[in-house]
């Protein structure tokens, strides 16, 4: 693949506290044409709670909030300019149109459904790993293609969740109201752009490793 003159020193760079620089991944993936934008981030009293008007957030510090998801951008100026102002913001890659979107499950499931997946030699892109959740990244899919592809199936685990068009998901090293957020399997340094299989693929696969280790994954 073609290397990005670059690119291996900003997504490798770390910070003195060792952990690598928020505003270099920012560019990084913008550098892939990934969207990106940044995340509304914790809330700096309380780390489980989030710094939106929402005391009952979900996602805390991990989800758009000002700017709006509709602002993501691959223009490496503006995603130096918000990560300068805002250093330690989560980076949030918006899903869909030409960027990779996600499927992710409960962490325990998705590490059992890896392993399996690793003895049958299953080609996999990068997964992003939070506390509470791990995400596959896979080729983008539309919400017609999900659809049929769900309504084919027997049977779908309710705690699997599809981060498609206009989603979003958190990206190392962003730290969160729930944690860290890390690659489990991380992209390769250097290259133009990571590989990622197609959503029919990974889901096919996940759903059959869950099946095959009886793991119960619950609603996360």
């Amino acid at each position: 693949m073609r290397e990005i003159p670059g690119k291996r020193r900003r997504l490798l760079s770390r910070r003195d506290d060792g952990r690598p620089e928020q505003i270099g991944a920012a560019l990084t993936f913008a550098e892939w044409r990934w969207p990106v934008l940044p995340g509304v981030a914790p809330d700096p009293s309380g780390r489980a709670r989030c710094a939106c008007p929402d005391p009952e957030c979900a996602v805390p510090g991990a989800h758009p909030f000002e700017p709006g998801l509709l602002a993501a951008t691959t223009d490496p100026r503006m995603v130096r300019w918000w990560w300068t102002n805002r250093p330690s913001a989560p980076i949030l890659l918006a899903t869909g149109g030409r960027a990779p979107c996600a499927v992710s499950l409960p962490a325990l499931a998705a590490s059992r459904a890896l392993a399996l997946l690793d003895k049958r030699g299953m080609r996999l892109g990068p997964v992003v790993a939070a506390q509470d959740r791990w995400a596959l990244l896979v080729q983008p899919y539309s919400m017609e293609q999900l659809g049929e592809l769900l309504y084919a199936k027997d049977f779908v685990p309710g705690s699997l969740r599809f981060h498609g068009e206009g989603g979003y998901l958190a990206l190392p090293p962003s730290e969160t109201g729930r944690g860290g957020v890390r690659w489990e399997r991380g992209p390769l340094p250097g290259s133009a752009a990571p590989w990622v299989p197609g959503v029919e693929a990974v889901v096919d696969a996940v759903v059959d490793a869950l099946t095959r280790t009886g793991v119960s994954a619950p609603e996360l």
